[in-house]
């Protein structure tokens, strides 16, 4: 009974802090996935990424992590944007529209870690967003909040894919979700065909070396390869090719959270704004956006990248 109390109670306060799904499994070896991603990585489908080599054992085991780990609570925030950008200018991933979804959902997490020990007592907790060895797309998988898709996303039957994923590994005793058994991507093909690099394969694999998304934001070198040219299709940091394109976006709603509204550049700007803006502007109105990530030089290279292929 306290536990189904405790799960309840989590569940709410997620609800009340802006999460648009809460789903808790329990904390456990990922034995399955632990063979895919060695596969992967053995295919050198993280390219440069070499930190995706790390903590392999971290990854795969939650307890590695949190040795008193008993369950895994995933969080979902829709970033789907109300308004888009200026066709005029260069692409830019839709999760990087507004602030950095790191600052956002960490405050969000430490809201929540200090209500739940308001309600259930003090307990150990660790909290993750994108910045640890965390399988979270498996975990929210586990959680009954979606499936994975052929394009490596995470799909909700009902909202879509353009989430965040935040998981939060705790020592509580939870009631656990069912997982998501069923894949409905069934028979589409339609991210593999739109992907402008086929970095989307048959088998299930996303060969993240081929990725857009990984030679504008991952990849560090000065120079992007030849064999890419005239494949951006415009694109400047990230991609949603794969995601723009899946059915299944058709229910996405625009999101309500106030700090991932889009930046008034990021509407507005063109691609002749964004070739004159200095490192120090670029500073100033992107302290604060996931953009940072690839930095001021990082923009620069893929711009001039998209100018002389286009």
């Amino acid at each position: 009974m306290r536990k189904t109390t405790h799960t309840g109670l989590i569940k709410t306060i997620s609800s009340e802090l802006g999460f648009d799904y809460c789903g808790i499994a329990r904390a456990e070896k990922l034995d399955q996935d632990a063979r895919r991603l060695e596969n992967w990585l053995n295919k050198g489908m993280h390219g440069k990424m070499k930190y995706m080599e790390n903590y392999f054992d971290m990854r795969i085991d939650p307890t590695r992590l949190l040795p008193e780990a008993r369950s895994v609570i995933t969080l979902l925030l829709n970033y789907y944007p109300a308004i888009q950008p200026n066709q005029k200018g260069p692409k830019i991933s839709k999760y990087a529209y507004g602030k950095d979804y790191h600052l956002v959902i960490k405050s969000k997490l430490q809201t929540l870690a200090k209500r739940m020990k308001e309600g259930v007592g003090n307990f150990s907790g660790r909290g993750f967003v994108d910045s640890a060895p965390v399988l979270e797309r498996s975990w929210a998988q586990r959680s009954g909040l979606g499936w994975v898709g052929r394009n490596g996303n995470l799909i909700n039957k009902n909202s879509g894919s353009f989430f965040f994923i935040a998981t939060l590994i705790t020592d509580l005793e939870l009631d656990y979700d069912d997982p998501m058994a069923k894949d409905y991507c069934g028979t589409c093909r339609k991210c593999i065909e739109a992907c402008p690099t086929e970095a989307i394969l048959d088998d299930r694999l996303v060969d993240g070396s081929r990725c857009i998304s990984y030679f504008t934001i991952e990849l560090k070198d000065k120079i992007i390869p030849e064999n890419m040219h005239g494949r951006f299709d415009d694109w400047v940091f990230g991609c949603d090719t794969c995601q723009d394109v899946c059915p299944w976006n058709r229910f996405s709603k625009p999101n309500l959270e106030p700090e991932l509204e889009p930046l008034k550049e990021i509407l507005e700007f063109s691609l002749k704004d964004w070739e004159e803006l200095k490192e120090e502007g670029f500073r100033e109105i992107f302290s604060k956006s996931p953009l940072k990530r690839a930095g001021f030089q990082g923009i620069k290279r893929n711009l001039q990248f998209i100018r002389r292929l286009s």
